[in-house]
């Protein structure tokens, strides 16, 4: 049975939505079985207040560029038949299912919460449990997890959305760099580094089975960790 997430991030006119604050920008981005699916869900919305000046210093979403957007009543049963059913993948998620079940909740049309329609899986609290003591906002983990976040100048819904994907994609896959030689050249590490969106018409792998020489190089090494103690290779 297929997997369906969706990686979700929203602005707003400020951070409390009991005092007011709305929603004014929807960032979505759907994951089938882990692979990017290119069914993304965007728009901006007039929030019918005016944004605080901090909030437009992080995300540089202005009044004037939300008169004419759609208010959320235009927008929220398309939204809610979009990640309906998914498992919502959010960073900090507690913030915008706050500010998503408030919109529902002022619309007065029976809307559910979005906990009744979807699972949660929050990237904060996995990123907290992997490195306790450090960092884990977005820009943090894009270090960690060598992710290209040069274009996010300011936030941005549907960017954070692809950047959290590439990052929850990193945390949850494993190694995404295989460090087996500290002093592999620059060349190396670039081709080695990054997540690689597979897509499913791609070209067979090619198999490349080992020679008899090496064969024997390979029974020779065994040999040597045998001298050591027991060799897990070998064991029956």
């Amino acid at each position: 049975m297929a997997h369906r997430q969706i990686v979700l991030d929203t602005e707003t006119t400020g951070i409390d939505p009991k005092q007011g604050h709305r929603i004014i920008e929807i960032g979505c981005v759907e994951l089938v079985n882990r692979r990017l699916t290119g069914n993304n869900f965007h728009v901006y919305i007039n929030p019918q207040r005016d944004i605080e000046e901090e909030a437009i210093d992080v995300h540089g979403i202005t009044n004037e560029f939300l008169r004419d957007k759609p208010l959320y009543h235009q927008i929220a049963h398309e939204f809610l038949e979009y990640i309906k059913g998914a498992e919502l993948v959010i960073h900090n998620a507690a913030f915008d299912i706050g500010h998503m079940d408030n919109e529902f909740a002022l619309l007065n049309q029976g809307y559910p919460n979005t906990e009744d329609v979807c699972q949660v899986l929050d990237t904060l609290k996995m990123a907290r449990d992997l490195h306790p003591g450090q960092k884990n906002n977005l820009d943090a983990l894009c270090r960690r997890y060598d992710i290209d976040n040069s274009k996010r100048t300011l936030h941005g819904a549907l960017l954070d959305s692809e950047i959290l994907a590439d990052v929850y994609l990193a945390m949850t896959g494993g190694q995404v760099k295989l460090n087996l030689n500290q002093n592999k050249d620059e060349g190396s590490e670039q081709q080695m580094g990054g997540i690689r969106r597979v897509s499913a018409d791609r070209a067979p792998l090619v198999v490349l089975k080992a020679t008899e020489q090496e064969h024997a190089a390979h029974e020779e090494r065994l040999d040597l960790v045998a001298k050591g103690g027991q060799c897990l290779w070998r064991a029956e």
